[in-house]
């Protein structure tokens, strides 16, 4: 039996570790987004913020995760 299944531990733990340097609400768009499979809308109405604040605060989180997430150049 392996412990390489794709949700372990260990590989989580980076992508905790990335949104951790994140600020709260972005982070908070991300998880409801994507770990809590929310709709646009319903993150929206749990956040108490416009569709179009997800969408903006979406993107902004995710391209500071590609920047923080991509390795440094020589």
């Amino acid at each position: 039996m392996s412990l390489t299944a794709p949700d372990s531990i260990v590989d989580r733990l980076p992508v905790m570790q990335l949104l951790e340097r994140l600020p709260p609400r972005r982070r908070a768009v991300l998880v409801l987004r994507y770990c809590c499979d929310l709709s646009i809308d319903q993150t929206a109405r749990a956040l108490g913020c416009s569709p179009g604040t997800v969408k903006s605060q979406s993107a902004r989180a995710l391209a500071t995760l590609r920047t923080l997430s991509a390795p440094a150049s020589l």
